[in-house]
C-alpha cells in the first residue's frame, strides 16, 4: 500500500472522531497554542535551516521573508490557534428547519467536509492555521508544503501532532506528506477514495496545475492579480497611500496589489506623488507608453505579459487609462477575481465599479491588504477563494463545512 493511502486511512478515521468531537476540539487547540510558544527554539532552528537553504537556492528577498519564523511571527501564529478556539464551533449548528404536512420534522444542520487535503507554497504558518481551522470545523487535515518550508513544516507538524495526542484526539486528525516531490503532489490529487476536498494555496502556477489535474473536487484560492484604480476625482495623497500600503506592506501575499490604473485626467499630478511613496521601498514601476511619459526613464516598458502577472516582490504595473469604463475592461481581463479597488470621490463612479467588477472583494477608498478572515471579522481563513461555488472571498470555519438534513418521524412512509 502506498504512504498517501495509509495517510488517507487514517485521516478518514480521525475525521469520523472530529465530527464528533465537541469541546475536545478546543482543548487540543488551547494546547497546540501553548506547545507552539514551549517549543519555539526548536521551531526557529528547523526554520532557519530552511532560511539558510533559500538563500543558497537565490529565493528572493520577498520570499524569504515569507518563510522565515521568529518569536513574534511564533506568538502570532499561537494567538491565531487560540483566537480559533474562542469562535464558535459551527458544527451542528441549525441552518433552518420545516415541519412537513405529514408531520415529518425537517431539519438542515452544518456537518464537517470530511478529509480536507492542503497544497501550499513557503509559507510554514499555514501549516498551521489551516491545521487548526480544519481541527475546529471537525475536518482531519493531509498536508502537502513546499520543499522551501519542509524542515520548518515537519518540526510545526510533529509539535501539532503530538499536543492533539494529548489532548485526546487522533494525532492522525493532522498529517504532513514529507515527501515534496511533484509524484507526492499528483498522488494526494488522485486521492479519490479517502479525500473529500483539496485546496490549494499558492502561486498562478500552484493552483493551475492542481485545478486541471485534480481528480478530486478543488476549492481554488490564492492567485492574487490585484488592481487600484485611481478615478479622476480621487484624492491624490489617499490614492498614494492606500497604493503604498497595498503593494509594499507585504508584497508576496495574495491581497498585495500588481497593479494600478490611473485616469488620464489626473494622471500627470497623481503619478509623480505615486512614484514618490513607492520609491521609498524602491518598486520598480512597469509603465505603458503614457506612464513613461510622465515620468520618465526610470519606467520599464510594460509588455503584454506585465498586465497579468502576479510578481509577488517589489514590481508594478502602471497603465493610463482614459475612462471608468477602460478600466473595468482591464480588470475583466486581467484580474485574477481576488481584490480590486477604486479610490475615487465620485459617488457614481464607486457605485458602478463595486457593480461591475466581478471579484470576492471589491473596495471603495480601501486597501486591498484586507481581504482577509481577521480583518473580515471572520475569525482566521483557510484561503480567498476566488471561485464562486461553495465559497467565495475569505474561507473561514462556516466554509469548512457542508450540510445534512435529519429528518424525524412517528412511521411516515410513501
Amino acid at each position: 500500500m502506498r504512504i498517501i493511502d495509509e495517510m488517507g486511512m487514517k485521516a478518514k478515521a480521525a475525521s469520523r472522531q472530529l465530527a464528533v468531537a465537541g469541546e475536545k476540539k478546543n482543548d487540543a487547540l488551547r494546547t497546540i497554542a501553548k506547545a507552539l510558544i514551549e517549543n519555539q527554539d526548536a521551531i526557529i532552528a528547523a526554520n532557519k535551516v530552511d532560511l539558510d537553504n533559500g538563500e543558497k537556492n537565490g529565493l528572493s528577498a520577498a520570499l524569504i521573508d515569507r518563510l522565515r519564523l521568529d518569536e513574534g511571527r511564533i506568538k502570532g501564529v499561537a494567538d491565531g490557534v487560540l483566537e480559533v478556539a474562542a469562535l464558535q464551533d459551527p458544527i451542528g449548528t441549525v441552518i433552518s428547519g420545516s415541519t412537513r404536512p405529514n408531520g415529518m420534522e425537517i431539519t438542515k444542520i452544518r456537518v464537517p467536509l470530511g478529509v480536507i487535503g492542503i497544497i501550499f507554497e513557503s509559507r510554514p504558518n499555514v501549516t498551521v492555521d489551516a491545521a487548526v481551522l480544519c481541527l475546529k470545523s471537525g475536518n482531519a487535515v493531509i498536508l502537502r508544503g513546499g520543499k522551501e518550508a519542509i524542515n520548518s513544516n515537519k518540526c510545526l507538524a510533529k509539535i501539532m501532532q503530538d499536543a492533539i495526542e494529548s489532548a485526546g484526539l487522533d494525532r492522525n486528525s493532522v498529517q504532513l506528506i514529507e515527501d515534496t516531490t511533484r509524484q507526492s503532489s499528483v498522488e494526494l490529487m488522485e486521492l479519490t477514495e479517502y479525500l473529500d476536498v483539496l485546496i490549494p494555496r499558492g502561486g498562478k502556477g500552484l493552483i493551475r496545475a492542481v485545478v486541471e489535474n485534480a481528480k478530486v473536487p478543488v476549492i481554488e484560492t490564492g492567485a492574487g492579480n490585484c488592481h487600484v484604480y485611481v478615478d479622476e476625482s480621487a484624492d491624490i495623497n489617499m490614492a498614494a497611500d492606500i497604493i503604498y500600503n497595498a503593494k509594499t506592506s507585504r508584497p508576496s501575499v495574495c491581497n498585495a496589489i500588481e497593479t494600478i490604473l490611473v485616469h488620464e485626467n489626473i494622471a500627470e499630478k497623481a503619478l509623480p506623488v505615486i512614484k514618490a511613496r513607492l520609491d521609498e521601498k524602491n518598486v520598480e514601476l512597469r509603465g505603458c507608453k503614457k506612464t513613461a511619459a510622465i515620468l520618465g526613464d526610470c519606467v520599464v516598458p510594460a509588455e503584454e505579459s506585465d498586465w497579468e502577472t502576479e510578481y509577488g516582490d517589489y514590481i508594478l504595473a502602471v497603465k493610463v487609462v482614459s475612462s471608468l469604463d477602460e478600466a473595468i475592461e482591464h480588470i475583466a481581463k486581467y484580474s485574477t477575481g481576488h481584490s480590486e479597488c477604486i479610490v475615487t470621490n465620485d459617488y457614481k463612479n464607486a457605485k458602478k465599479f463595486t457593480a461591475s467588477v466581478d471579484s470576492a472583494a471589491v473596495y471603495v477608498n480601501v486597501s486591498t491588504r484586507f481581504t482577509d478572515g481577521g480583518m473580515f471579522g471572520l475569525g482566521a481563513e483557510i484561503g480567498i477563494s476566488t471561485q464562486k461555488l461553495h465559497a467565495r472571498g475569505p474561507m473561514g470555519l462556516n466554509e469548512l463545512t457542508s450540510m445534512k438534513f435529519i429528518i424525524e418521524g412517528d412511521g411516515q412512509v410513501r
